[in-house]
């Protein structure tokens, strides 16, 4: 088997959780002074680290498994990839930001809830939180995904992250899994309650623009690099003026960003 996991702690065995009270709060109000248009940064440290200081152990066999992308798997003959734990994990992490959000924000509609949890469960913000806990370089991918950039792809990396999540749970149930996701995502939660009508900035920005008279904002958007890795920019015309640019992995991100500061400067 391959070596992928670090050594369990001796003080804590396979299915043994020991919850580390209000760590994933404490953390939260540490990073949750980001601006709106400066979201608060994912966590930087390696994700073996993250567990290990969590006390939340995942048996090796079922780890590797959280890394195996389908490429590999078919390279292999066949193993078992991390899709079911993909899955798996996607649900519980939606359980968790719901009851999250549902029980924080006791005023917000049915409709601004489900906005809120759109920001935190999408497949940047989750690609994002991978690339802080440095997943890319763990993910057993095929020659082929690998050679064209797989291990910074947002979807692979939004899977992986969803997988980890899914085998922390079938370790420790609901309440482990909890406290990762509680530590990983609680500064973006609150970042994003703040953000109001901007969780759409594109949206937001229309409003605001028809409001004012300025007609509909146009964008511009311009594109860099090779296939596998290219980065998009963009600005947006509104009025007379134009705001940017934003930058992202795909014309939707750097979009959003753009109209974000665009957002910003009109609707202040």
């Amino acid at each position: 088997m391959r070596s992928v996991w670090p050594a369990r702690q001796p003080s804590s065995g396979p299915g043994v959780l020991t919850v580390l009270t209000d760590q994933h709060s404490t953390d939260s109000e540490e990073r949750s002074s980001g601006s709106v248009l400066s979201p608060a940064a994912p966590i930087a440290e390696p994700i073996a680290d993250v567990l290990a200081r969590l006390q939340l152990t995942v048996a090796d066999e079922l780890f590797d498994r959280a890394l195996t992308h389908r490429s590999y798997a078919y390279e292999q003959g066949g193993i078992p990839t991390n899709e079911r734990l993909e899955f798996l994990g996607d649900s519980v992490l939606g359980v968790i930001v719901t009851e999250h959000l549902f029980i924080s924000y006791p005023d917000l509609s049915e409709g601004q809830l489900a906005k809120l949890r759109a920001a935190v469960v999408n497949s940047r913000a989750l690609a994002d939180v991978a690339r802080g806990l440095q997943l890319g370089g763990r993910i057993h991918l095929g020659r082929g995904e690998d050679s064209t950039g797989g291990r910074e792809k947002s979807s692979i990396l939004a899977d992986t992250m969803e997988a980890v999540i899914g085998a922390v749970f079938l370790e420790h149930g609901i309440t482990g899994a909890g406290v990762l996701v509680h530590h990983l995502f609680d500064a973006l939660m609150a970042d994003a309650a703040t953000w109001g009508a901007g969780l759409d900035w594109k949206t937001s920005l229309q409003e605001v623009a028809s409001l004012g008279g300025h007609g509909v904002p146009v964008y511009v958007v311009s594109e860099s690099g090779p296939d596998h890795a290219k980065t998009f920019s963009a600005t947006v015309v509104v009025g007379d003026q134009t705001y940017g640019p934003g930058t992202g992995r795909n014309k939707k991100e750097a979009e959003q960003k753009a109209a974000a500061q665009a957002f910003a400067a009109i609707g202040a």
